[in-house]
């Protein structure tokens, strides 16, 4: 008798890898040889392919050959910021709106009384004992209304917004352009995330008819849109729904988020709702249930140069091909979509929709800038000090990157006493380490380059005065096995808390202090082939989000008599040795004639502080 069961992979070891199974399975098992099947989990796949089908009639949208202006979604006048400090008073409901409620006739919310988080088309009210009149309104809508006064039309949910930021909402709003992609340009710490809430929030209330859908490619991405918007206080809790795939654990839900997690268990009852936040994958169950092309005015894709170009379509699909409103927030300058397959990649899979539209010439850069109708680049950075952002605005932002972050928070460790140039928190640490592997185990580690970022970990985190908290240092390390050495180490030390990852498990994320330990360090190699050198170090966008998590501090461990063969590392390295940061071995010959970068003037800190 044959017997199958299905069991998940929770841990790859070196040779081993760890399975569970049912307890029907663990009760039965008496240690019979079993033969073990490793499946892949085609339905994202599936719901690619369905999108493409979807979408073969949007060439115009997808691949855009010319601009036609449609007349704007939104006609208002956008108010003057004198006058932005006016709101409406009070968050009660009129009587007028009280009673479009009770009618269950509001098109922007509609009550389900048997489930605050779900809200279905043309549902009403349960009145106890069919007394209308009676009615505590106060009672019907708690929780319901916003917790802040709503703007008026017109006005900034966030007063703060930078230019671009409200050119950005601005232009997203009137749609003229639609339904071409709205690219929304965000590099490093430039508010991307708050343009798009203000936006979702902007269409939310003052376009009635809109329904929206936020999308991004990861659990974590969707889970902090969802979480800005309820922190927002400016949206009805029965107006959100939070999509999950059904095998998404509930402990893995932030707990605030659980309720519009309810909300959207029942998929058709969530599709209802004014706004939808799920990942691309999940937003295919609403192909499942029929939901029609046109249902979504807006769909809004965050973090849309990690999305694959199949994966983007899954909700792009539900756009109307006439007039549907797309914005596609992201850098295409970070990290793109992972692609395993070599065959895949040869053929562009790898290059996102955000990416190949910013190299279509509709959306690419003239002398006098984008076309603001299609594109808003963001260029206030509030993260990093501005010897920080320097190098990685002029390698990848056209220098055009401008420090607004807060000084109390990337001046607090100018003064480190391990700063080889005091004011000036940055590190490269020269180490001629070895590269190693264990057994058959393909990753590499580099003893010498662990124990050096565990020297620097104790240094911050144990210093007898203002140490610094665990939890705002981050190591990043291109390897596996280098991160588990690491760790280790740092367990040793009784630091367990410091996050050591990839630079894919850092993108999106910002830490006080970043250490990055670079491992490769073979001389011997050809120089000029970078990959088997330095292997996933030679991408520049890897190198890109790397240098730009840090607010505060970035340290750099590495063999520069390696990295100066890697364009944007050797630009490090002399940036570095020119601005005397370079401290342990001996630095490259070449490294030592820094004179064009210092008589260029592109590489000081000050140049950034003239933007």
């Amino acid at each position: 008798m044959l017997m199958e069961f299905i069991s998940y992979v929770t841990e790859i070891c070196d040779e081993s890898v760890s399975l569970r199974a049912n307890s029907d399975f663990q009760h039965g098992y008496i240690g019979e040889p079993l033969d073990v099947e490793f499946s892949y989990n085609r339905l994202t796949m599936r719901r690619c392919h369905n999108a493409l089908e979807l979408t073969k009639d949007f060439r115009e949208i997808l691949f855009p050959s010319r601009v036609t202006v449609q007349t704007p979604q939104w006609t208002e006048k956008w108010l003057d910021e004198s006058d932005e400090n006016q709101t409406v008073s009070d968050n009660k409901p009129s009587e007028h709106q009280a009673a479009t409620l009770i009618n269950g006739s509001a098109s922007s919310i509609s009550i389900d009384m048997k489930s605050q988080g779900t809200q279905t088309k043309g549902s009403g009210v349960l009145f106890p004992n069919g007394n209308r009149q009676n009615l505590d309104i106060t009672f019907l809508l708690d929780g319901c209304l916003p917790s802040k006064p709503i703007p008026r039309i017109g006005q900034f949910f966030n007063p703060d917004l930078n230019p671009p930021q409200r050119e950005a909402v601005k232009r997203i709003l009137a749609g003229e352009c639609r339904p071409l992609p709205y690219v929304l340009f965000g590099p490093p710490g430039t508010g991307k995330t708050i343009t798009l809430i203000e936006t979702i929030l902007q269409v939310y209330h003052f376009l009635p008819n809109s329904r929206v859908l936020v999308c991004t490619p990861s659990n974590s991405a969707a889970d902090l849109i969802c979480l800005r918007l309820h922190q927002s206080g400016f949206l009805h809790a029965a107006s959100l729904a939070r999509v999950n795939a059904s095998c998404r654990q509930e402990e893995s839900i932030p707990e605030v988020l659980r309720l519009y997690s309810k909300a959207g268990e029942d998929v058709r009852h969530a599709s209802y709702h004014r706004i939808v936040v799920s990942t691309c994958s999940s937003a295919g169950l609403f192909h499942n249930i029929g939901v029609q092309v046109g249902h979504f005015t807006h769909v809004f894709l965050d973090e849309a140069g990690q999305a694959t170009e199949p994966e983007a379509l899954i909700p792009i699909a539900f756009i109307s091909e006439r007039d549907g409103q797309i914005v596609l927030a992201g850098d295409p300058c970070q990290l793109g979509p992972v692609i395993k397959s070599k065959i895949a990649a040869a053929f562009g899979l790898g290059v996102s929709m955000l990416e190949r539209l910013m190299a279509n010439p509709l959306y690419s850069r003239h002398d006098w800038g984008y076309n603001p109708r299609l594109v808003t680049k963001l260029v206030y950075n509030y993260r990093s000090h501005e010897a920080l952002l320097v190098l990685p605005s002029k390698l990848f932002y056209r220098g055009e990157l401008c420090v607004r972050a807060p000084r109390a928070v990337v001046d607090s460790l100018c003064q480190w006493k391990s700063l080889p140039k005091k004011g000036f928190p940055l590190i490269f640490h020269g180490v001629r380490g070895t590269e190693m592997r264990e057994g058959i185990n393909p990753s590499w580690f580099n003893p010498v380059e662990a124990v050096q970022v565990m020297l620097y970990c104790c240094q911050l985190a144990k210093k007898l005065y203002n140490p610094v908290a665990v939890s705002d240092i981050g190591i990043i390390a291109p390897y596996r096995k280098q991160c588990e050495k690491i760790r280790i180490l740092l367990g040793k030390v009784g630091l367990f808390d410091i996050k050591v990852g990839s630079v894919e498990e850092f993108q999106g994320q910002e830490f006080l202090i970043i250490i990055i330990s670079t491992v490769r360090s073979n001389e011997s190699l050809e120089n000029n082939d970078l990959q088997s050198t330095l292997g996933f170090l030679s991408n520049p966008k890897r190198f890109n989000v790397a240098v730009t998590r840090s607010k505060a501090l970035l340290l750099i461990v590495g063999n520069p008599h390696i990295l100066i063969n890697d364009p944007c590392f050797r630009a490090q390295l002399q940036y570095c040795y020119m601005n005397g940061a370079y401290v342990g071995c001996d630095p490259p010959p070449s490294l030592r004639d820094c004179r064009m970068y210092r008589d260029s003037g592109k590489l000081g800190p000050d140049a950034q502080q003239q933007n």
